[in-house]
């Protein structure tokens, strides 16, 4: 799987599903990538998905619910 600058993620898909998806790809997986605030905690460290709409913070060991592909909500 290679990644470039231009499409990041979305660079395994190719030229395939239209620019439209890829760029939609692009923004979830900034989104998921960035480090968010623990509701729990309150400290700003890196938080994983587990499965769809099921995170956990790797700080203080919680698990919680949010959206299924962002925290916020």
């Amino acid at each position: 799987m290679t990644k470039t600058k231009k499409v990041g993620i979305a660079g395994k898909f190719g030229p395939r599903y239209g620019k439209k998806l890829r760029k939609l790809i692009i923004e979830v997986g900034k989104k998921q990538k960035t480090k968010k605030l623990c509701p729990y905690c309150k400290k700003v460290s890196q938080i994983k998905k587990l499965s769809i709409g099921i995170w956990n913070c790797k700080k203080c060991n919680k698990t919680f619910t949010g959206k299924a592909y962002t925290l916020e909500g």
